[in-house]
């Protein structure tokens, strides 16, 4: 028998890797997982101090109802129909979700640039329409949070009936006046170098233009340059929208379609904040060295 030569095994030869060029993406599409992880990081932030974030603002909103149910309410006062404590409610609940979307909104990128971790945010593999969308749900996510729990309590208040008239304008203004103080919020945390900054734009911006939106009355009750003032505050149509959606009724108009063209022009609205928004994040003002 020949002996048959043997030979050493050859080893694996492993191609080396191409990597792209710097600049050029990785992941094509919509990265959903990166998308999903940012969206959970902004919802488990709140969650895990929910007693400050969902349930105080919920009581500290209730005391509203409270306050001017007995203050305004007694003798069986009559607005748009029903009893002063079912007309103000709606209100009351769509205001505190506004608040807290801006509220969760406005704290992301500040916090950031306040303790250095604004990085955590740049670095991912995420693009700037995914960064915007995770950041505004979760600012919406609480801001309905604090809606349902606000809805909850109110209907456990004597003279409160929250029947829902109209499905589709509860859902349609809910979610607009959310995603509205969400877009500002986020605006604003990036515009934002300091807490103060923040603060100027709740105190000078948001709650005026909550408190004189007509929550707590109805805008035919002002002089008619104050009504035409009314009627330019954004505000004014999501809670009187939200309030329609309940009783069926408000003061945008005399008829229902007054309410569609209010919902229509809410919708153009935050479609041009939205590109905004996205605008000023994508150029990295206030946020890239």
């Amino acid at each position: 028998m020949v002996d048959q030569p043997r030979f050493a095994p050859q080893p694996h030869i492993v191609a080396p890797r191409a990597f792209p060029e710097q600049g050029v993406p990785i992941i094509h599409g919509i990265n959903r997982l990166g998308l999903w992880t940012l969206y959970i990081k902004e919802v488990r932030r709140f969650i895990k101090v929910q007693t400050q974030t969902i349930w105080a603002p919920a009581i500290t909103t209730l005391l509203f109802l409270v306050i001017f149910t007995v203050a305004m309410g007694r003798g069986n006062r009559m607005v748009l129909g029903v009893n002063f404590a079912t007309f103000v409610a709606p209100g009351l609940i769509v205001m505190g979700m506004m608040n807290n979307s801006f509220q969760n909104a406005s704290f992301s990128f500040l916090a950031g640039k306040i303790q250095g971790t604004i990085i955590d945010y740049l670095m991912p593999p995420l693009s700037t329409g995914e960064m915007m969308a995770g950041l505004i749900g979760g600012a919406m996510t609480r801001g309905i949070l604090v809606g349902l729990a606000l809805a909850g309590a109110m209907l456990m208040w004597p003279g409160v009936n929250l029947s829902v008239a109209h499905p589709w304008a509860v859902v349609w203004f809910g979610l607009m006046g959310t995603a509205l103080l969400s877009l500002i919020g986020l605006l604003s945390s990036i515009w934002a170098e300091k807490f103060d900054h923040n603060a100027a734009v709740t105190n000078f911006v948001v709650q005026p233009l909550a408190l004189l939106s007509g929550t707590f009355y109805v805008i035919d009750n002002l002089a008619p340059a104050f009504q035409i003032v009314s009627r330019f505050n954004p505000f004014f149509y999501v809670i009187s929208g939200f309030r329609f959606g309940f009783l069926g009724q408000s003061d945008i108009g005399a008829t229902n379609q007054a309410v569609l063209h209010g919902a229509l022009g809410l919708g153009l609205l935050n479609a041009a904040l939205a590109l905004l928004v996205y605008r000023v994040l994508r150029s990295g003002w206030k946020l890239k060295s």
